[in-house]
């Protein structure tokens, strides 16, 4: 079987037995690793944020596919290694249950402690029901952004494909923020993450019509309301999960640098922490979907590729 299949079925195997790693995490690594190079590079201009991007992203996967030539032999431990370090599914999953929980039993200090688990709102600015619209915004985007598209581009491109994909969304998280300090600095950041995950945005979408509850609602959904999110990928995901649950997303959104008004997504009630469970469950069926449809196509792409060396 395909070398990179095998490692890619056997990383997404560790990440749902074993979730992220409480210390060491190799993405914390890369985090201080692009924090120093950030050191070096930054000038508040677009010119300087272009260079960072490009060396970062570059470095890391020149770097990746360096170390996978020579150790060629052992190509599918290095894949699952590298699938297993860069996947946050799991761990999304379990602090998105862990976030209703909480606020099923009414402790509302414990549920916005996990905000900064999840995305880079304000706790302070969320009750209960905010808590749990941004739950389940994150759990819908973090499906493609932390599971879909790392499997994708390991697909393509093996050990390379998904430290450089990871690399990418690291320096968004880091630095692809409309801030002061970052609005120019961060724009190329912003702008490799949002051509990464392109495709992986769309296939998510995808898998979340054909394994959701509702696939009308959510092909409808996706259609009608994705183009009005800021985000040309986050809104394909947000905006199918909102249609799959039956709910409605969007509205009143505050980050440390600013307030946002978000569009509405989906056509029904605000989540409850019942659609948070929801949002979790379809999360993991995509998950796992995406894994089959990488298997498919690597399987696909040897046997196109013995015929044609044949």
């Amino acid at each position: 079987m395909d070398s990179v299949a095998v490692g890619l079925v056997a990383g997404y195997a560790a990440d749902r037995m074993l979730g992220d790693p409480r210390r060491f995490h190799p993405v914390a690594g890369l985090g201080r690793i692009l924090g120093s190079l950030e050191r070096e590079l930054y000038r508040d201009t677009r010119s300087a944020g272009v260079a960072y991007a490009a060396v970062a992203v570059g470095g890391m996967g020149l770097a990746s596919a360096l170390v996978t030539r020579r150790l060629r032999s052992i190509e599918p431990v290095l894949v699952a290694t590298a699938t297993w370090a860069v996947l946050g599914g799991t761990t999304l999953a379990g602090v998105g249950e862990q976030m209703a929980d909480n606020l099923d039993a009414g402790d509302i200090d414990a549920a916005r402690a996990l905000i900064p688990s999840l995305c880079g709102r304000d706790p302070r600015s969320l009750d209960a029901d905010g808590m749990c619209r941004a739950a389940v915004e994150s759990i819908a985007e973090n499906t493609s952004d932390a599971t879909v598209a790392p499997v994708v581009w390991g697909a393509v491109a093996g050990v390379p494909g998904l430290v450089a994909y990871r690399t990418v969304n690291t320096l968004d998280a880091m630095v692809g923020y409309r801030s002061a300090r970052y609005l120019n600095f961060g724009w190329a950041s912003a702008r490799f993450d949002d051509l990464a995950n392109v495709v992986p945005a769309r296939l998510s979408g995808l898998l979340v019509v054909v394994l959701g509850p509702d696939p009308a609602s959510s092909w409808a959904a996706w259609h009608r309301d994705a183009g009005k999110h800021p985000s040309p990928n986050a809104g394909v995901v947000e905006a199918s999960f909102a249609g799959a649950l039956g709910i409605g997303l969007g509205g009143r959104t505050v980050y440390a640098h600013g307030e946002e008004m978000r569009p509405q997504l989906g056509s029904g009630p605000a989540p409850g922490s019942q659609d948070l469970r929801a949002a979790v469950r379809l999360s993991r069926r995509v998950q796992t979907g995406t894994v089959v449809v990488a298997v498919g196509y690597r399987l696909l792409r040897a046997v196109f590729s013995r015929r044609s060396a044949g």
